[in-house]
C-alpha cells in the first residue's frame, strides 16, 4: 500500500483494483473503477435529463482570447494549466467552460423564444492543484458534470434554481451518500449565490455551520452571525498608555487586565488586484476588527474584488507610517491605504488599539 493512501477511501479503491495513481492527482480507471463511474455518470444523466437538461461536448482546450474578453485568464493564477499551439497562440485547459458555452449560446440564440434550456455535459477536466490528497477526493485531473441554465430573466433562473437544487439530491440519494446543502462561496464562477453539498466526514477540510433551531447551514467562508455589542459606558478621553513588549491582542489584554473584546485589532494586507485594462497591482488593505474577532479572509477577498491576499511585510507596513504589532489606522497614509473597519469598531465604545508606536 503506498504511503499516501492515507485515508480509507483511498486504501480500498487501491486493493479493490478500481484505480492506480500515474502521478499525484492523477489516476488510471481500471476495468472496475470504470464501471462503477459509468453508473454513476448514468444517474447523473438520467436526473439530469429529468429537468429538461440537454447534454453536449465542449472542448477541452480552449483559445485564451474568450477567457481575457471575461477578464478570468488574468483573475485565475497557477489552478490554470496554460499553454501555447505551434504558432505561439496562447491556450489553456479547461478546467469550467462559462466562456466556452456563453461564446456558443451567443451565436445560436437569436431570440427569447428560444429559452430557457439547460446544457449539460461530462467531462474530463484539469486543475492543477497545489495538495493533491485522499486518492480521488482532491485530484488535478478529474470528470466533472457542470450545467449551464439560460433563462429570459432573472426570475426565470431562480424559477429554475430548486429544480437543479433537487436534482442533486436525487443523485446523491442515488449513490447512497448523506449529503447536506449549505450556503458557500461563488468563487471563480462568480454570481450572487451558490450551496455546496457536503458529506460530513472526519477527513473534511471545510468547516460548516449548521442551527438545530433555525436551520441555518453555510460554510464557514461566508456565513453570517450575530455579533455581539459590547459597549462600555460613555466615551472617555483618549489617552496614551505605555505597552513595552506587548505585541499581540492576548498579551495587550493581559498586560492591561481588560478582556479582547475591549480591544481592536489591525491587520495588515497586502491585495493582488485588476484595473480596467487587466493589469495587475498591489493594495495594501488596513483591516480593523475587535480583538476577540478573526478576519474572514474569503468575505475580504470578495469585498474587495481581490484576486489573493497575502500578510504585507514590517517594511511595508511602515511604509505607510504604520508600526508592526502596535498598528492603528490613525497617523497612517490614507493615500496609500485601502481602510476597511468591521461595523463592530463604531458600535463599541472606549476601545484600546495601538498607537503606531
Amino acid at each position: 500500500m503506498p504511503n499516501d493512501a492515507e485515508t480509507v477511501s483511498h486504501q480500498l479503491l487501491l486493493r479493490a483494483g478500481l484505480v492506480r495513481q500515474v502521478a499525484a492527482g492523477i489516476f488510471d480507471y481500471l476495468p472496475l473503477g470504470q464501471i462503477v463511474k459509468d453508473k454513476i455518470e448514468r444517474i447523473i444523466r438520467e436526473e439530469m435529463n429529468a429537468i429538461d437538461g440537454q447534454e453536449v461536448t465542449l472542448p477541452m482546450v480552449h483559445p485564451a482570447e474568450i477567457w481575457q474578453q471575461s477578464g478570468r485568464w488574468y483573475e485565475i493564477g497557477d489552478d490554470m494549466a496554460r499553454l501555447q499551439d505551434r504558432n505561439g497562440r496562447d491556450m489553456c485547459l479547461g478546467m469550467t467552460h462559462e466562456e466556452v458555452i456563453a461564446q456558443l449560446v451567443s451565436q445560436v440564440v437569436n431570440s427569447y423564444r428560444q429559452l430557457p434550456f439547460v446544457l449539460y455535459q461530462i467531462q474530463t477536466k484539469f486543475r492543477d492543484e497545489p495538495r493533491p490528497r485522499a486518492g480521488l477526493i482532491r485530484v488535478r485531473e478529474f470528470t466533472m458534470k457542470d450545467a449551464y441554465s439560460f433563462d429570459r430573466d432573472v426570475a426565470g433562473i431562480d424559477a429554475f434554481y430548486p429544480r437543479i437544487y433537487q436534482s442533486y439530491f436525487n443523485i446523491f440519494r442515488r449513490c447512497g451518500i448523506d449529503v447536506i446543502a449549505v450556503e458557500s462561496d461563488t468563487g471563480m464562477m462568480g454570481g450572487t449565490m451558490a450551496h455546496e453539498f457536503m458529506a460530513l466526514t472526519p477527513i473534511g477540510e471545510d468547516t460548516l455551520l449548521l442551527c438545530d433551531n433555525c436551520g441555518y447551514k453555510a460554510n464557514r467562508q461566508i456565513a453570517t452571525f450575530q455579533k455581539p455589542v459590547m459597549a462600555d459606558g460613555e466615551a472617555r478621553p483618549l489617552v496614551e498608555v505605555e505597552t513595552p513588549n506587548v505585541n499581540t491582542i492576548a498579551a495587550l489584554a493581559d498586560f492591561l487586565q481588560i478582556p479582547e473584546t475591549a480591544t481592536a485589532k489591525a491587520i495588515f494586507l497586502m491585495a493582488e488586484m485588476q484595473n480596467n485594462a487587466g493589469e495587475l497591482y498591489e493594495q495594501f488593505v488596513f483591516a480593523v476588527i475587535r480583538g476577540d474577532m478573526e478576519l474572514n479572509e474569503t468575505k475580504l477577498t470578495n469585498a474587495i474584488k481581490a484576486r489573493r491576499l497575502r500578510p504585507a511585510t514590517p517594511e511595508e507596513i511602515r511604509a505607510i507610517g504604520a508600526e508592526p504589532g502596535y498598528g492603528s489606522p490613525v497617523g497612517v497614509q490614507r493615500d496609500k491605504v485601502l481602510l476597511l473597519v468591521d461595523d463592530l469598531i463604531p458600535q463599541s465604545t472606549n476601545l484600546v488599539a495601538g498607537a503606531n508606536r
